[in-house]
């Protein structure tokens, strides 16, 4: 297993639409087995610190079947896919029948030839567990219907959205409080204490298989939002929180297993507290779509202690397609922001090449789109400049920035800054569609009485600045619109040529 850095790059992928189209790719079946090693290689030259495989486990027959007579869904799946046919619906991955890897992906020993792979090359494996529900065949409904919420016979006739009958036992559907319930899920009873000992041992087994998990609405499970979606349903509130019974039990045995949490409504710092490596960062996300730098800047005034256990991203799953989301110049600036702030930073399979069809992740296949030659060489670029031990456990900090009484474009300005030992960085970022002009001050202060050379590590251009101006009265910046700056710094009087030969190396990678 590689070591985690403090701050990994994740690439997750969608396992059986990725599988199918390198099988259609190649001509024959791939399964975890038969990648070709030039597909993880492709995959480790970006520099990512783990691979996500997401959707590994078996697929229920039993939801599939729900999921066939639900009219919206097969809208969405029509959608997606214009000549979407029934097979097309594999079932959602996160409706687990067992978690035993599905063997239309190559089985358990499938996964373990992915993950020898990826070993090689350096990154770890990530895996799902949805910890809130499981599907309606998964063996806990019949062998212990006690791990469940569940109903009576009435709740079944006047809701039968929400509850189903399964050989004369009532369940409750899977929910999240705010929505309609899933109704090809059922309800795991996060107070029940059966449950907990049950989830320990199916992590245990998880973990034996892969390096961390990706914890499916993980906030779900802490007790006061558990009580409040389920009342007296649920029983007696227990004294301890799941969370806190699961994590330490399993980092006792795997002590560098790693737990991420899908986190919303503000609950990432309490997920952290509960013992999460890093919880998703949707509050980022939704500023950077709709928001403006102010609102981003003030979200990094954060403990630094919060920021560096959150995970960054403009693309997931769950989110709309990035290229679908932002316009071309404003994808570009978002991605720079993410991928170069404290935490973890999450990629999506795709998203280098534009694709802007997100498929609903019941579907086996997706669209042909064409790629998108420049966006996949800005992200081999970006890739490549993060590839660098200053960006995964280097000290980092927000810097400050002004600008003048007559021109207040300097609040359309966020700017950070990297360091580790004389490795320097200075990123510089206009989250806005004006140009802006600023004074940027650099924290580092045994800059000052040296001349600066700043390369950007993304277009090879060169400035020499003064080390006294940059502490004061700082950095002039100008920027045009959705542009930044990654900007490598060294002084003068070291020689340039280790900068140089790295950022040469990581332009011939990028031009790969």
């Amino acid at each position: 297993m590689p070591k985690w850095p403090r701050y990994p790059t994740i690439y997750e992928v969608d396992t059986w639409v990725w599988l199918s189209d390198l099988t259609q790719k190649f001509g024959s079946s791939v399964d975890l087995s038969r990648v070709h090693s030039a597909e993880w290689d492709a995959i480790a030259n970006y520099g990512f610190d783990a691979v996500w495989l997401m959707g590994v486990w078996e697929r229920s027959p039993a939801g599939i079947a729900i999921a066939n007579r639900n009219e919206n869904l097969l809208n969405d799946f029509r959608r997606a896919l214009p000549d979407f046919q029934m097979q097309d619906n594999v079932g959602s991955p996160y409706c687990v029948r067992r978690y035993v890897v599905d063997e239309h992906l190559g089985g358990p020993a499938g996964l373990a030839v992915a993950r020898k792979e990826l070993a090689k090359r350096g990154m770890n494996l990530l895996l799902d567990f949805v910890p809130n529900h499981v599907a309606p065949d998964h063996p806990w409904v019949t062998e212990h219907p006690e791990y469940f919420v569940r109903g009576n016979i009435d709740d079944a006739r006047n809701d039968p959205t929400s509850f189903i009958d399964i050989e004369g036992t009532t369940f409750a559907c899977g929910r999240d409080p705010y929505f309609p319930a899933w109704p090809d899920v059922l309800q795991l009873n996060a107070f029940q204490p059966g449950l907990r000992q049950a989830v320990i041992e199916t992590i245990s087994s998880i973990a034996n298989q892969c390096d961390g998990i990706r914890c499916d609405m993980a906030m779900l499970l802490l007790n006061l939002t558990f009580e409040r979606t389920w009342g007296s349903r649920a029983g007696q509130r227990p004294a301890t929180e799941y969370w806190m019974d699961v994590i330490p039990t399993i980092k006792k045995k795997h002590p560098d297993f790693l737990f991420i949490a899908e986190a919303y409504w503000d609950l990432e710092w309490e997920l952290q507290q509960k013992g999460f490596d890093f919880c998703y960062d949707k509050k980022l996300y939704d500023r950077l779509e709709h928001s403006n730098a102010e609102d981003i800047r003030l979200h990094l005034c954060a403990d630094l202690g919060y920021q560096q256990k959150l995970l960054r991203f403009i693309e997931n799953h769950d989110e709309p397609r990035a290229a679908a989301t932002f316009s071309s110049e404003k994808e570009r600036v978002a991605a720079v922001t993410m991928a170069t702030l404290p935490g973890a930073r999450l990629f999506h399979e795709g998203q280098f090449e534009g694709r802007k069809v997100r498929p609903p992740v019941f579907l086996g296949r997706r669209p042909h789109e064409p790629s998108n030659q420049e966006l996949q060489s800005f992200y081999a670029n970006l890739l490549h400049a993060i590839d660098n031990p200053v960006f995964r456990d280097g000290q980092w900090t927000l810097c400050s920035r002004t600008g003048w009484p007559d021109n207040p474009s300097s609040q359309n300005l966020v700017v950070w800054a990297w360091a580790k030992n004389d490795d320097r960085y200075l990123v510089i970022v206009n989250l806005s569609g004006n140009n802006v002009q600023a004074r940027v001050q650099i924290p580092w202060q045994d800059s000052a009485g040296e001349s600066w050379c700043l390369i950007d590590a993304l277009s090879g251009v060169t400035y020499d600045r003064d080390g006294k101006e940059m502490l004061s009265p700082g950095l002039y910046v100008e920027l045009g619109p959705w542009n930044f700056n990654v900007f490598q710094c060294g002084r003068k009087s070291q020689s340039r040529s280790g900068s140089q030969e790295q950022l040469d190396s990581r332009t011939a990678m990028a031009d790969r």
